[in-house]
């Protein structure tokens, strides 16, 4: 890491926590998603979240993620941040969620999720934040609900949400309710990816290659298809001051948004319809509504970002506890100093690199308050 750039304050927007009562609820289940022992790994515990990776017939090391204390101590966040030199994070429940769960319990764990995070900030003053959990498996009343008590939360900065929304995507426009709460609230939308894309894709040696698939192809795709359903559907359209940060960096929405806006033109059953030419640019909402998370560990895909959505809507982030080095005795996360070597190349240690690392995030999500 470069001292010069590490200049206070940095903050790490991207950062997930399983509250111990999160823990013990997906401890108690028997389908996924669940936490569970193999008899041929016997020592380590397993995040099983996505259909399949249960499967006896994968490798035990393709089987979920290994979970340890680091997913659900915030000391052991704290001492991440403190070795790192991160100032503050805003933290969020890792996927799943509560997608999961039925409709009838869902706001009530979301309320004691929610409670549970808001007292963990409370306990480190100034250092942590937080994106509440929607009971999204219940209805928009529910869901209208907690959005509403989440901001009597002191420590609450927005909300977390993955790309199925009520379960038929986020084009679906029984989320409208949903969006126009989110909207008046002026609440910040971490929007992040879970379900992938179906295994089949990856082809029939893809349990070979471990987890690569999935997650460096897998999840971008799955963001940008969700974001692009919600340009489509005319959800910026409707609700104009709808904010949404994205996770890594987009997906490969920066890349493909010149193609996007091709397609549009282009397509004969959308001209037809009318829903072709009197709708907001994908290059108008990357500018005005949609922030990027930094997390994409090159100068290269960093630089894509910056061109779409421009260094004031970019924010720094680690997506701890994941992405750990695999090698004993290793202190400093590679992962994390990719993301911070990133900003230094692209941004040449200039005031934006400052503003990346933590300025933006103190502005837009008003961590002075």
């Amino acid at each position: 890491m470069k001292k010069s750039v590490l200049k206070m304050p940095i903050v790490d927007i991207h950062t997930h926590i399983y509250p111990p009562s999160y823990v013990d609820l997906l401890r108690s289940r028997k389908t996924v998603p669940y936490v569970r022992n193999f008899e041929d790994a016997p020592d380590s515990s397993r995040l099983i979240i996505l259909p399949g990776e249960d499967d006896p017939s994968t490798p035990s090391t393709s089987r979920g993620r290994p979970i340890g204390a680091e997913y659900y101590d915030i000391k052991q966040k704290i001492a991440f941040m403190d070795q790192h030199k991160i100032d503050k994070s805003v933290i969020s429940l890792a996927n799943p969620w509560l997608d999961f769960l039925p409709a009838s319990e869902a706001g009530d764990a979301a309320r004691k999720i929610n409670d549970d995070v808001n007292e963990i900030c409370a306990g480190y003053p100034g250092r942590l934040y937080a994106f509440g959990t929607l009971p999204l498996s219940a209805d928009a009343d529910t869901i209208v609900k907690e959005v509403d008590r989440l901001s009597s939360l002191k420590y609450m900065r927005g909300v977390i949400m993955g790309t199925s929304g009520l379960g038929n995507g986020l084009d679906d426009t029984k989320l409208d309710p949903v969006w126009a709460a989110i909207e008046k609230a002026g609440q910040m939308i971490f929007l992040h990816p879970h379900y992938g894309l179906p295994k089949e894709v990856y082809g029939p040696r893809a349990n070979e290659y471990g987890h690569v698939l999935p997650l460096a192809l897998g999840f971008p795709l799955e963001t940008t298809i969700a974001v692009s359903r919600m340009l489509l559907s005319g959800v910026w359209d409707r609700f104009t001051k709808l904010n949404v940060l994205l996770a890594h960096s987009g997906g490969t929405l920066p890349f493909l948004a010149g193609r996007i806006e091709s397609c549009i033109l282009h397509d004969g059953h959308l001209k037809k319809a009318g829903t072709r030419d009197n709708r907001r640019k994908v290059w108008d909402i990357l500018k005005t509504n949609i922030y990027l998370d930094a997390v994409i560990y090159s100068e290269v895909g960093l630089g894509a970002a910056v061109a779409a959505s421009g260094a004031d809507r970019l924010l720094f982030g680690t997506d701890h506890p994941f992405f750990p080095p695999l090698e004993e005795d290793v202190e400093e996360w590679h992962s994390v100093n990719a993301n911070y070597t990133a900003i230094a190349k692209v941004f040449d240690n200039d005031g934006r690199a400052k503003d990346v690392l933590g300025n933006n995030a103190v502005r837009i999500l008003k961590l002075d308050e």
